[in-house]
């Protein structure tokens, strides 16, 4: 098994070790942030970093393999989906935003189906993809550090928020808005271009 793959195996390990670590709280805290919510971020920032370097590492020394093609965006979509149940859990976000992002992903894995079946077809990603993914992990990274856990909108629903934890709230709201926005319309653009698909 090549480096790629590994780092892949690695970033699925990472996920249930984040879970088990979600179960222990603690009134410890680094900065006002819990400490378990700090080990949780390095975790997801680990794991996030070994998606650039996997796919970075597959491409530069030709090694991008069928398996690779496989676990790797389901790497993805485990690790940030486990990451945003877990804020859903702490009442950190709102539960509609997770259900938004579950059903893109089985749309878009119901299209990469069918177009598997009809001949490999690859319908590929568009920019709202790219947007999604960069403002998604960026946002998740600031919901983890975010101050006394606060719900994501909760510079906009409550007043008590000041200095620094306000900062990083707003962010953290106006980047996961981004990324929801960009999550429906990157699965509209593969409904359009894949309607093809579906004629027959």
């Amino acid at each position: 098994m090549n480096l790629p793959n590994k780092l892949t195996i690695f970033r699925i390990l990472l996920v249930p070790i984040m879970v088990i670590i979600s179960f222990f709280k603690t009134e410890y805290a680094f900065l006002g942030i819990p400490i378990t919510y700090i080990i949780m971020n390095l975790i997801f920032i680990i794991a996030s970093y070994t998606d650039h370097l996997d796919g970075k590492l597959a491409r530069k020394n030709n090694q991008i393999t069928t398996f690779g093609k496989f676990a790797d965006p389901l790497a993805d979509k485990i690790l940030v989906l486990a990451a945003m149940l877990i804020l859903v859990q702490d009442g950190n976000l709102p539960a509609w935003i997770p259900i938004i992002v579950l059903f893109r992903e089985f749309v878009v894995s119901g299209y990469r189906l069918v177009a598997v079946e009809k001949g490999g077809k690859v319908i590929a990603a568009s920019i709202w993809g790219k947007l999604k993914t960069v403002t998604q992990m960026i946002a998740i990274i600031l919901m983890f550090i975010n101050i006394n856990g606060t719900n994501i909108f909760g510079a906009f629903i409550n007043g008590n928020l000041t200095g620094i934890e306000l900062i990083i709230n707003i962010l953290a709201t106006l980047l996961m808005i981004i990324s929801t926005i960009a999550t429906i319309f990157s699965g509209w653009d593969y409904i359009k271009n894949g309607k093809e698909l579906l004629k027959d």
